[in-house]
């Protein structure tokens, strides 16, 4: 079970190196590696784990981030109306295209790799496409998927996918963003990563 000393902070350099691609399908340690990091996103939901094992909040982690410079990361997370919830292990992501029209979160980001107080607006994409592998969790299996998310799922996989290319939010941050409208929640969805 991933801890949150297992999770490697800012001024590691593995955090600000491009992560490389992943052998599909997944050798039997990528693919504990993939399960571990999900279940860290799953335990880090529960109040009584999170209080237990002293874990921060998330709704996403990268490979790169438990010290593993590989293309994965996890999102396990609700869209911004708590309707759809999107629970992904993703390899070797490519994102393909992006809105002109930005969007943040109101709350600002943050990150199990970066210290609480850093916490900032970040532009965001409005809308995404991407291609990558999705891991079924229970056998191993990858499928080459399109997705396209927009919204609080897109902000949470370019978070992820920024991991990935050795990029953290806080090189994106911005004092105000007055010219663009924020993600607006009408359900409690946690909103750090």
């Amino acid at each position: 079970m991933l801890l949150m000393k297992d999770i490697i902070q800012e001024g590691n350099p593995i955090l600000r190196k491009r992560a490389v691609d992943v052998t599909v399908p997944l050798s039997e340690v990528d693919f504990r590696t993939i399960k571990k990091m999900m279940e860290y996103v799953k335990n880090s939901q529960d109040p009584e784990k999170v209080e237990k094992y002293g874990l921060r909040p998330s709704v996403g982690i990268a490979a790169p981030q438990i010290g593993i410079p590989k293309k994965m990361f996890c999102m396990h997370t609700t869209d911004e109306r708590g309707e759809y919830l999107y629970s992904y292990a993703i390899v070797n992501p490519k994102i393909i295209s992006s809105s002109e029209e930005k969007t943040y979160l109101p709350g600002g980001e943050g990150c199990l790799s970066v210290d609480e107080e850093k916490n900032g607006l970040v532009p965001r994409a409005q809308r995404i496409k991407a291609k990558a592998f999705l891991i079924d969790l229970d056998n191993g299996e990858a499928s080459e998927v399109l997705l396209k998310l927009s919204s609080y799922p897109g902000i949470v996989f370019q978070h992820e996918y920024d991991h990935l290319q050795g990029i953290l939010f806080i090189d994106k941050v911005k004092e105000s963003l007055p010219d663009l409208k924020p993600v607006i929640f009408t359900e409690e969805v946690p909103q750090t990563e």
